[in-house]
């Protein structure tokens, strides 16, 4: 079996969304003072690659800490359609894919490769990027989706400032997981996941340590 990690690098240099703080790395500690090195860090719960809990965008959706393992490994079906800005990811893909591979299996977990992390130092990454379309996500939901991935810094495409697919995926329990990288190395279409948050109380999302294997 192999391993391959999906997940950006944390540092004072990462893109953030618009309006969310730059990350701090603030050197705290020092072995030549204090016998150890030790530093704080000051970042928003959705830097980087991160996960987002139905919280984010329903009140009485669950919190991070409150999601269960079972619901962060497991299998993966991915699916690679390549997008560019603005671009949505339509029901038509979707079907189109099922037509060609086999259904979407209910209560599964779906990654989408579209290309866009190629963008990540680019200044229209945060503003241009491709999203899944309100069609698709209903039609995600008719399959009670466990989780849904993808390597674009918002599950909404940078013009739907509405958050619209957002709050579909949110209000039916659906996780949401946002710059994911390395999709394109993965060679199959299912894989196992891994997606590791820090188990923060109340919060509405996490960093995440994402793992591919096949």
């Amino acid at each position: 079996m192999k391993h391959l990690d999906l997940t950006l690098t944390i540092s004072e240099k990462i893109p953030s969304f618009p309006g969310s703080p730059t990350p701090q790395f603030l050197n705290w500690s020092t072995i030549e003072d204090d016998q150890y090195n030790l530093e704080l860090l000051f970042l928003s719960s959705h830097t980087g690659t991160h996960i987002d809990a139905p919280y984010h965008f329903t009140k009485n959706g669950k919190k991070i800490h409150q999601i269960s393992l079972n619901r962060l490994m497991g299998s993966a079906l991915l699916i690679k359609t390549r997008k560019e800005k603005n671009q949505e990811i339509t029901k038509k893909d979707l079907l189109d894919f099922e037509q060609k591979y086999g259904k979407i299996k209910n209560f599964s977990s779906v990654f989408f490769f579209t290309g866009w992390q190629k963008n990540l130092k680019k200044n229209n990454y945060f503003l241009n990027n491709p999203g899944l379309s309100k069609s698709a996500a209903n039609y995600l939901v008719s399959k009670k989706i466990n989780l849904v991935g993808i390597d674009s810094p918002s599950i909404d495409r940078g013009a739907n400032n509405q958050f619209s697919t957002h709050k579909i995926l949110a209000k039916n329990n659906i996780l949401i997981v946002e710059n994911l990288s390395n999709l394109e190395k993965i060679p199959k279409l299912s894989f196992d996941f891994i997606i590791l948050p820090l188990k923060l109380k109340n919060a509405t999302g996490s960093p995440v340590r994402a793992i591919a294997n096949y």
